[in-house]
């Protein structure tokens, strides 16, 4: 790696003598609290020469010796310029203050800029940062991060109760989701309703739905990127909101001297608490928490570490029946230093684990299972010139999966103890990409990552003898239909199966003029962990597995192409796109597949093939009073598996069929009004085409017993789903001298009562005995009020 870096810095250094250039290179903050802001602008005036932060607020831009006015940027602030004499390298740090302007009107966009980007060849992207994010109607009081992401065109969800998200007819466990870089495996609380991300520890956020850079991996349909903020440089401050379910409060403050930060939030709910009045359900338990820990020091202007963490759990008791709980733990080391004015580097040592639990008490069984996963790895991003920019580096991520550990609870259980074997893996990368200025009116950025993945020995494997599934384990037998075959034995450090990938990426922006731009992009990503599940959404039981000899690992080849239009004078902007999206290798589950508990997963499931295409649009208005935006999806998603090495039709006969994430319609409309200084209000409206779900189509009897016969997979759907959200704060008159600010947040949740199904089952009534069918609805109408403040 260290000879690496020398003979790129030493063949990137030959750009520099060309000319007699000098490089300017800074940090942009935020003058109020000292935060480093990402996607702020430096540009020289009267050029095509600029820069943008990236994600520690670091810019670099080189240009010929001479006199120029440097301009400085960032939605909501006040731009700053300066007159510099480029003769020499210099570093110029800025420190922006809220624009008056910003204060007055809110702004709803799902862009960082009141304009869309034109230039800059980047589709398929949406970034929101927290005071955007914040101005959303509050679910229960508080607004989430995902449920903001799901307004976007392209982002669903499978309803109430349904936690993760879906991108592009994919399913969530084929979305990267990162917190400060570490991987997150299951993003909900509280059934779904709230994520675990806490809005007041989170600075912006990043979702790329297509056209992913270079850098990022190991998924095939999406990357959400999660920044937190890195405390108040500043002052000492307070931020928290208390609710009818949950409360949370953030304390933020400069150490050090001002060298540095920190930032802890913490988040309960107290739900449970109400239960115990009711006589029913005074020994059940709802509840989550969480906390988010961040510090930062500057050693000096060339080097800063971060040291940032979460923890998260839920719990979930029901009537000392049945016992779950569940949660996430991550770290991160990182350390930025500066090489040269264009050489920026980031060293990161990550750690993440989900762990999941169910007690059954009514048989006495305890089952815990977990992944976990190290992560080191190195970028670094070379300004080159003013035309061109590169991006590069390396990653190494362990992983240990644990998939279950069955316990009896007490003497007289009749479960007896069970431990699957641990599963182990690796899997590196290396990449490299640049965004290049061609032509005046052409950009490209364009890169190659090369991904190899070891599934590593020590654990239950399936192989196949004869065409027929036979299971090897540590214990060196194989069996087929219950007859020892050979002794096979792989140790823990023996690669059982190995695979790689290269994964070109790609994204062209012409401007057609200064106004509208046609963009297109072509995208290959690899993904080699799976998600078994036979629901239709996360479920805090559902079994991560590595690829191996019979789980290939994921392929996914998008193109997407797309039109995008601002209509500067009246604050109006278009984004148009259509997409298609292949993936090879998608596993689905047979039918009466047993997923828990089963150290012989390989059985149950094949290996297929998925497909989904579509077009996407967004109307923003991102100027006045009233903004907001419009969002509609016409999409389609479906898939194809055939029959394993045994034979056999497959699923549905080998033909293709729905996922249960296609939406063939997805409305989303988003709206924020600012009465005066004190009121102002938002609100959601939702109109989603029903989940594909498999109804039966008939029934016989045997024995006596009437037993259902089932159509094929999804091919049916649920009833159509909708529903509209308000949502207003009222900030009373504050005295100018006290520090202490607050507001009041009142919600509805689905304001008309809509008992969308989250499923419907079908049975034999024991009152008629005639066949029923039955609807569960989870969630309807929730008012809520949260008082938030800030000190």
């Amino acid at each position: 790696m260290k000879h690496f870096l020398y003979i790129a810095y030493f063949l990137l250094s030959f750009s520099g003598f060309a000319q007699d250039k000098f490089t300017i290179r800074g940090t942009i903050t935020d003058a109020s609290n000292g935060e480093t802001l990402m996607g702020a602008t430096a540009f020289l005036q009267g050029t095509d020469n600029g820069s943008v932060t990236n994600e520690y607020g670091f810019y670099s831009l080189t240009a010929i010796k001479g006199n120029y006015t440097l301009i400085i940027s960032y939605m909501g602030y006040e731009t700053q310029t300066k007159q510099i004499s480029l003769d020499k390298d210099q570093t110029i740090n800025f420190e922006l203050s809220e624009s008056a302007t910003a204060l007055d009107e809110i702004v709803i966009t799902a862009e960082e800029s009141e304009q869309i980007n034109i230039k800059k060849p980047e589709m398929s992207v949406a970034k929101l940062n927290a005071a955007t994010i914040k101005q959303m109607p509050a679910v229960l009081g508080e607004v989430d991060v995902v449920k903001s992401i799901q307004m976007l065109p392209g982002v669903t969800n499978n309803g109430e109760g349904s936690s993760g998200f879906n991108v592009r007819g994919g399913a969530a466990d084929q979305n990267l989701v990162l917190l400060d870089e570490a991987i997150i495996y299951n993003t909900s609380h509280f059934f779904g309703f709230f994520s675990v991300f806490n809005s007041d520890a989170i600075k912006d956020i990043k979702l790329y739905k297509g056209d992913i850079p270079a850098k990022f991996g190991g998924r095939v349909s999406s990357v959400l990127d999660v920044r937190q903020k890195e405390g108040n440089r500043k002052n000492f401050n307070l931020t928290g909101g208390i609710g009818l379910i949950s409360s949370r409060l953030t304390a933020e403050s400069p150490i050090f001297k001002d060298k540095g930060s920190f930032l802890i939030a913490g988040r309960t709910s107290y739900a449970h608490l109400f239960l115990k009045a009711v006589e029913d359900f005074k020994d059940d338990k709802i509840s989550f928490y969480d906390l988010n820990l961040k510090a930062n020091y500057e050693i000096n202007s060339n080097n800063k570490i971060y040291l940032s963490g979460y923890f998260g759990r839920d719990v979930f008791n029901l009537n000392k029946i049945i016992e779950n709980g569940y949660g996430n733990v991550s770290g991160n080391l990182r350390w930025n230093h500066v090489f040269t004015d264009r050489l920026f580097s980031n060293l990161s040592m990550i750690y993440s684990k989900y762990d999941y639990q169910i007690v059954l008490d009514f048989i006495e069984l305890d089952w815990i299972a977990d992944i976990a996963n190290y992560n080191l790895k190195y970028d670094l991003k070379y300004y080159l010139n003013d035309k061109l920019d590169l991006d590069f580096g390396v990653s190494g991520i362990s992983y240990l999966l644990n998939p279950g550990e069955v316990s009896p609870t007490s003497s007289e259980s009749p479960i007896n103890y069970l431990k699957l074997d641990d599963k182990r893996a690796f899997e590196g990368a290396a990449y490299i990409s640049a965004e290049h200025q061609i032509s005046k009116k052409l950009t490209a950025q364009y890169g190659l990552r090369f991904s190899q993945f070891m599934r590593l020995g020590g654990q239950v494997m399936t192989t196949y003898v004869n065409d027929q599934p036979v299971i090897y384990n540590d214990e060196l037998e194989i069996y087929e239909r219950g007859e020892a075959l050979d002794d096979i034995y792989y140790s823990k450090g023996e690669t059982i199966k190995d695979y790689n990938g290269l994964e070109p990426r790609l994204g062209l922006s012409y401007e057609l003029n200064s106004a509208s731009s046609l963009k297109a992009s072509f995208t290959k990503s690899t993904q080699y962990l799976h998600l078994l599940s036979n629901t239709a959404s996360v479920t805090p039981l559902d079994v991560w597995t590595p690829s191996g000899q019979y789980i290939k690992p994921q392929r996914s080849t998008q193109y997407a192409v797309g039109y995008y239009r601002n209509f500067s004078e009246k604050g109006y902007a278009l984004e148009l796109e259509t997409y298609y999206k292949t993936i090879k290798n998608r596993i689905d589950y047979i039918d009466g597949s047993d997923l828990i508990g089963n150290n012989n997963i390989e059985t149950e499931i094949l290996n297929g093939e998925a497909r989904a295409y579509g077009m996407e649009v967004l109307l923003r208005k991102t100027k006045g009073k009233f903004t907001g935006w419009l969002a509609y999806t016409l999409s389609k998603s479906e898939q194809r598996t055939l029959g394993g090495k045994a034979g056999g039709p497959g699923i549905n006969g080998g033909n293709w069929y729905n996922t249960p994430y296609d939406r063939t319609h997805d409305v989303s409309v988003t709206g924020a009004y600012q009465l005066n200084d004190k009121w102002s209000f938002s609100s959601n409206f939702v109109f989603q085409t029903g989940r594909p779900v498999t109804y039966p189509n008939g029934q016989y009897e045997y024995e006596g017993l009437s037993i259902a016969s089932y159509s094929n997979r999804n091919r049916d759907r649920l009833p159509q789903y909708h529903r509209l959200d308000i949502s207003a704060v009222y900030k009373p008159n504050k005295h100018p001298e006290r520090r202490l600010k607050g507001e009041w947040v009142f919600g509805i949740y689905n304001v008309y009562n809509r008992r969308n199904a989250a499923s419907i089952s079908f049975g034999q009534s024991k009152v008629s005995g005639l066949n029923e069918a039955t609807r569960l609805s989870i969630f309807g109408i929730i008012p809520s009020v949260t008082y938030n403040f800030k000190f």
